[in-house]
């Protein structure tokens, strides 16, 4: 008789990379061609190895309880890497709706939505910087390290899982705002500036001047606004790992 162990822990240690490139639109999205992420996992998986220790694998209802909490703390990493993303594209829409770009949009290969192009632009700049500023290499160390603080096996989930999701949420929001701000809150200016000329010189046709101007401003803005994006995403990083940790500590 066979004896299917080895590759059944091979298959245990893929579950938890497998659930972060799953999970991150950095390490594969859904542009990625699915030979691509598959081959990664497997690398990660192999390259794991050496530092994990994987237990006999249970049968039943205990085995898919352990691929379960192993999948939960890979997303709980993957989701961090994703929130860094949605805050940029967040930021994205609200600038581009200022500016008055949302009323055509592209569909993003990355999440399969309708983005507006700011909002691409900013995802990009956000997914760039997280490579350069070696990011990558910092959630590949935690899920190294995540075997060692929580390992493979049964588990339960904690009551800091609310306040968890709601730190997540907290980085979106709370990015995106940041990022956005500075162009939300001179467009808003622009538009004020526009009502008071429209009830001086109620002749001028607000809406036929007001579409160029604000998209003239918008993008000189852009130009400015963008390159500062950079050093917020970069200092947002340590705060995303964190975050990540956090949440995946969660499923102890």
């Amino acid at each position: 008789m066979i004896d299917l162990s080895p590759l059944m822990a091979i298959g245990l240690l893929m579950v938890r990379p497998g659930a972060l490139i799953l999970g991150s639109p950095v390490f594969g999205g859904t542009y990625a061609p699915a030979q691509v992420k598959v081959a990664l996992v497997v690398l990660l998986a192999i390259g794991l190895m050496p530092s994990a220790t994987v237990p006999q694998a249970p049968s039943g209802v205990g085995l898919a309880l352990l691929v379960g909490r192993e999948m939960a703390i890979g997303l709980a990493l993957g989701l961090a890497v994703h929130a860094l993303i949605a805050a940029a594209e967040m930021a994205g829409h609200l600038a581009g709706f200022q500016i008055g770009l949302s009323y055509s949009a592209i569909v993003d290969p990355a999440s399969g939505v309708r983005n507006n192009i700011v909002a691409s632009l900013y995802g990009l700049i956000a997914t760039i910087t997280f490579l350069l500023s070696n990011g990558h290499h910092a959630f590949l160390r935690a899920l190294s390290q995540s075997y060692v603080t929580l390992p493979m096996g049964p588990g339960a989930v904690g009551e800091s899982l609310p306040q968890a999701v709601m730190a997540i949420l907290a980085l979106i929001f709370g990015l995106a705002v940041r990022i956005a701000a500075p162009l939300v809150a001179v467009l808003l200016l622009t538009e004020v500036g526009l009502g008071i000329i429209s009830r001086v010189a109620p002749m001028l046709n607000v809406m036929v001047v007001g579409a160029p101007l604000r998209l003239l401003i918008g993008l000189v803005l852009l130009g400015i606004v963008a390159p500062a994006a950079v050093g917020v995403f970069a200092g947002s990083l340590d705060n995303v790992l964190q975050l990540g940790v956090r949440f995946a500590g969660v499923f102890r």
